[in-house]
């Protein structure tokens, strides 16, 4: 059996291997690391790349939209142990602020349904009762998106909804009926 001579690296060799890796992660600093997480580009190759501020993940204050945003007032009238759902159709990413102020409190269920799929696909956010609720929505698909009221107390209540933003029409759905309302954009 024969062995073949193993050969070792000089240190001229390891110095000349050391100094090129060193230069690579250098360029690699100022190119990309620093650009994107901490949005230091002294060279400017970061935002040529696009990568500038990557890691900052803030949204930009400002988000511009393509219609006219759409106002909305409706009350429900709601007797002991009855209920209402009510839904936006909107598209992806479509922004909305909202209130809604009961009389007393109600169970709500605040949810959405993707176009097409159904209601076994319907998926909820938030789940509670109480006496109101006021905030800002995006849709995260495209769909219906909306509110199920329910009284489960022994008095009447009545629910005021308020909200503008990026929808289309909405619609009501009670025990007995369903019915679309048509929403028109403010005017420009």
């Amino acid at each position: 059996m024969t062995t073949e001579p193993t050969q070792t690296s000089s240190p001229k060799t390891v110095f000349t291997a050391s100094l090129i890796a060193l230069g690579v992660a250098l360029v690699i600093l100022f190119v990309v690391i620093l650009p994107a997480e901490l949005d230091y580009d002294p060279f400017g190759i970061g935002q040529l790349l696009g990568i500038s501020g990557l890691s900052s993940g803030e949204a930009p204050p400002l988000e511009g939209q393509e219609a006219v945003h759409s106002t909305d007032y409706v009350e429900f009238y709601l007797e002991p142990f009855q209920s209402v759902e009510y839904k936006y159709s909107m598209d992806i990413d479509a922004p909305m602020i909202f209130s809604w102020v009961a009389e007393a409190e109600l169970y709500y269920d605040m949810h959405a349904e993707p176009a097409g799929l159904g209601e076994e696909y319907a998926e909820s956010f938030e789940q509670g009762t109480g006496a109101q609720k006021m905030g800002s929505y995006h849709a995260p698909f495209t769909g219906i998106h909306g509110w199920f009221w329910e009284n489960r107390g022994n008095t009447d209540v009545t629910v005021k909804l308020y909200s503008s933003g990026f929808y289309h029409s909405s619609k009501v759905f009670s025990a007995n009926d369903q019915y679309d309302r048509d929403i028109s954009p403010v005017t420009q």
